[in-house]
């Protein structure tokens, strides 16, 4: 299967994809905990409310009282309160374990890496990875968290029991596929997610609106 083919032809079909959101580790976190359900909808809300109204420094979210900073987080959806929290535990992991600087913890060994992000809340291996690759900061064949059965239907990787494993199995395929570099794995990553979100739908997928139906194992044998 040439998926660097297949991503072009999506890439035809949605256009030239940017991200969306911060691309600086720490900030990447507190915007996956500004909204929820965290989406491109709720999560600018969130984030944006909080950069303005009390500044992204953890000093600054330390320094703002709970109720403050629940009332900014109901902006970005629902339990305000929990999330509240968590960006207090973000600011103060970051100040206290990280120095202030996690982006520079990150550039050490991937496992450490992954790891330290793994520290905060909310973030998963697809998250650790997804911010690896946006800040740059490692080339990983990251694959979009709600997303993964898109690769699985074209025949990349297998849906296996657990999650994760299904996860790495579509990361083996891109892995397997496309350059280790950071500009050709964020765009498919993007387009993925793109795909999974408007037409490769987990429930009820519009097949027949699919620009790489021709090629996609799940449609072939749905037929």
């Amino acid at each position: 299967m040439d998926l660097a083919r297949l991503l072009d032809r999506l890439g035809k079909h949605y256009g030239k994809l940017q991200p969306s959101g911060p691309a600086d580790p720490y900030e990447m976190i507190l915007y996956a905990n500004c909204g929820y359900p965290a989406n491109d909808t709720s999560c600018p809300k969130g984030f944006q409310a909080l950069q303005k109204l009390v500044g992204l420094a953890p000093d600054r979210i330390l320094a703002a009282s709970p109720a403050e900073l629940a009332n900014i987080m109901r902006l970005g959806g629902i339990v305000p309160e929990l999330r509240a929290q968590r960006l207090k535990e973000i600011a103060g992991r970051v100040k206290d374990k990280f120095s202030g600087d996690l982006a520079a913890v990150l550039k050490g060994p991937l496992p450490e890496a992954r790891k330290a992000l793994k520290q905060f809340p909310t973030i998963g291996d697809p998250s650790a990875d997804k911010i690896l690759l946006f800040t740059k900061t490692v080339p990983l064949a990251a694959v979009p968290s709600g997303h993964v059965h898109v690769l699985h239907r074209l025949g990349l990787g297998q849906e296996k029991k657990s999650y994760s494993a299904g996860y790495r199995s579509a990361q083996d395929a891109i892995e397997a596929r496309l350059p280790k570099s950071c500009a050709p794995r964020i765009r498919a990553y993007l387009l993925l997610q793109r795909h999974g979100r408007e037409l490769c739908k987990r429930a009820r997928p519009l097949c027949p609106a699919c620009p790489i139906s021709a090629d996609c194992a799940y449609y072939q044998q749905a037929k």
